[in-house]
């Protein structure tokens, strides 16, 4: 059986893409279709343009704390980037999660930029995992407060699914690392030297990250303040559009909305996470159509930001270039 040419490979690539992104409108389309449009249209009219610029400036400020958690965890494996590279690195990942034909598009397009520029590219492949590992936490950190802060006005109907949630998360990073031990033996054995000595890097590199653990500590931080600022930001949205709710209640659902948005059904999660709010945050006594019109303006910011930091990416990789050709 012959292997699939690039120009196939291609093919199916874009179609996948355009395959998820019908999926996130017919999300969305369902939404629209079930909820009364009236609310949801006057919901969305209440936003000015000069809040959503001014949430999306500090969206992007809250952007380069993101870089700095990412250029601190990468180099703390060995990867020696400067920040001008993982800015670039960074970048390069938010717009092709959005915009690139793949499931994990923004890890390869940050991925292939950082190994490109480092001396070392499986610190950069180990800093890339240990800052993905951070952002979970980050995110459980964040749902475990909400809980804490909810004990007596969580619904008994989200109590477990929440519950369940936090269970299942910390399930699957022991059996995923209980598989990982388990299967280190077998895996080197008959193994080439070149493999064993990528290997040997990459041992390397995990070692050099566990020597700094005040900088996985720092990563956690930033990564935990980066996406309570995403949660403030939100909430600020939705009293725009008229959703008062307390700051407990983002904390509980938001985060959750962004664990069913990894599913890889729709292109960034769209469609997926505003369904996820809807049902988490209805219990509360949300309106849904208040829910859908946050939600959609919250995935306006982040399409604009993505845009924006492929163009950033652009002009970094054109101002890197510019030298080398003089």
């Amino acid at each position: 059986m012959n292997a699939p040419s690039p120009s196939q490979k291609s093919s199916r690539g874009w179609i996948f893409l355009l395959a998820r992104w019908a999926a996130a409108l017919l999300i969305l389309g369902l939404l629209l279709h079930f909820l009364p449009i009236a609310p949801l249209r006057t919901a969305l009219s209440r936003i000015p343009l000069t809040r959503f610029i001014a949430v999306l400036l500090i969206y992007l400020v809250a952007l380069t704390g993101g870089i700095t958690k990412w250029h601190t965890v990468v180099n703390a494996a060995g990867a020696k980037l400067n920040f001008a590279v993982s800015a670039q690195c960074y970048t390069s990942g938010l717009f092709g999660a959005l915009f690139l034909p793949s499931i994990i598009g923004g890890d390869v397009a940050r991925l292939a930029v950082g190994i490109s520029h480092s001396p070392r590219p499986a610190a950069v492949i180990t800093g890339n995992v240990a800052d993905r590992f951070l952002d979970v936490a980050a995110q459980l950190t964040l749902v475990s407060l909400g809980l804490i802060l909810l004990p007596g006005s969580l619904p008994i109907a989200l109590q477990a699914p929440a519950r369940h949630v936090l269970i299942a998360a910390v399930i699957i990073a022991a059996v995923l690392l209980t598989l990982l031990l388990a299967l280190l033996r077998p895996l080197l054995r008959g193994r080439s030297r070149r493999f064993r000595r990528r290997l040997a890097q990459l041992r390397h590199a995990i070692r050099s990250v566990g020597r700094r653990p005040h900088r996985l500590l720092f990563g956690w931080l930033m990564g935990t303040c980066v996406q309570g600022t995403y949660i403030v930001l939100t909430g600020v949205l939705g009293i725009s559009c008229g959703l008062v709710l307390p700051l407990r209640v983002w904390l509980f659902a938001w985060p959750l909305s962004k664990f069913a948005a990894v599913m890889p059904i729709t292109q960034g999660g769209i469609g997926v996470r505003e369904a996820a709010l809807v049902v988490l945050l209805v219990p509360f006594g949300a309106p849904a159509s208040q829910v859908l019109a946050t939600g959609i303006v919250w995935e306006g910011i982040i399409i604009a930001g993505g845009l924006l930091a492929g163009l950033t990416a652009f002009l970094l990789r054109r101002a890197e270039s510019r030298p080398q050709k003089s």
